[in-house]
């Protein structure tokens, strides 16, 4: 405590000679004024320390002014009928700043922070232990409420990966397919950047009038595609060859399904990479909704291309 209590004070000293060697041989004497005030600083209410000596201070200041000059006892500490210096340790009042508002534990990953939100994310792949995933997630949230519904957000490229290349087996999406048809909850599939091949099947399998997609996300529909056979026997690649042709049949006849369309239309459509925006997609019956915010009225109104070209007085020789 760097406080000093200041007392306007009244001193005799007798005449004696100036070579007196102490103040008590020169006889030094203090007297407190009766009108006396000990101005009392600012101090923390909280401090019991603090509290107690300001509170003899303002009764009785000589017992902290008239002390003996050399004494064993700690300052102050006698005025205290069970005198307890920092029994417990210091309480620090830390000021409001960022760390105030930092979370107490460390936060928790973020698949588990959708998932509070009964959300699954597939943002990658559709590989093993992505399948594993989702399909642990989707059991979870059924188990947890069987009632409300799921929302699957998807963002994959499915068996492949963009440049074509096989990264697992078709099996994973008919894997995650089958979860999701045997759940009890509705399933709210969102296509927020890209599903092809079995990851477009995916979003058309959620509940129907539930299916949607972002502006620009895009959808694709494609063969299935055979892994590399390296060194195998031609009788291998033969029976390889065979399990992909029973794949793309038995993926034509869910994208049907689902789509509403005949298998001869998706077959016909999947020869090549058929590639679909928001607008064709939901032409196509891949989905219910573009996620429009206030816009999707507005992209009703506009006119079609021919309607265009019409206005324009653009003939229909003349675009050949």
């Amino acid at each position: 405590m760097a406080s000093i209590l200041l007392v306007p004070v009244t001193s005799s000293f007798p005449c004696s000679s100036s070579s007196s060697p102490s103040l008590k041989q020169r006889g030094f004497t203090r007297t407190i004024s009766a009108s006396a005030k000990i101005p009392v600083p600012p101090i923390n209410p909280k401090d019991p320390f603090l509290t107690k000596l300001a509170s003899v201070a303002a009764s009785s200041p000589e017992l902290l002014l008239n002390r003996p000059l050399n004494s064993d006892t700690p300052p102050y500490l006698d005025i205290f009928d069970s005198p307890k210096l920092m029994a417990t340790p210091a309480t620090v009042e830390r000021s409001v700043s960022y760390n105030e508002h930092r979370p107490r534990r460390p936060p928790p990953d973020l698949p588990s922070l959708l998932l509070h939100g009964r959300i699954v994310y597939i943002g990658m792949p559709l590989v093993p232990a992505v399948t594993e995933l989702v399909i642990a997630e989707l059991m979870y949230l059924q188990w947890m409420d069987p009632k409300e519904p799921i929302f699957l957000y998807i963002n994959s490229t499915g068996t492949t990966r963009d440049d074509g290349e096989t990264v697992g087996m078709e099996s994973e999406g008919f894997a995650i397919y089958d979860a999701m048809m045997q759940l009890k909850n509705e399933i709210h599939t969102v296509a927020v950047g890209a599903a092809i091949g079995q990851a477009c099947l995916l979003l058309a399998a959620g509940t129907k009038g539930n299916r949607f997609m972002m502006p620009h996300a895009k959808a694709m529909i494609q063969q299935p595609r055979a892994p590399s056979s390296g060194l195998m026997p031609a009788s291998d690649v033969f029976i390889r060859a065979k399990e992909v042709i029973i794949n793309r049949d038995t993926l034509v006849e869910l994208l049907a399904k689902h789509t509403g369309n005949s298998t001869e239309v998706v077959a016909n459509v999947m020869k090549r990479p058929f590639y679909m925006d928001s607008t064709r997609a939901k032409e196509f019956g891949v989905i219910d909704k573009i996620l429009w915010r206030g816009q999707e009225q507005i992209m009703a109104d506009v006119s079609a291309p021919e309607e265009w070209d019409k206005n324009a007085g653009i003939k229909a020789f003349d675009a050949i």
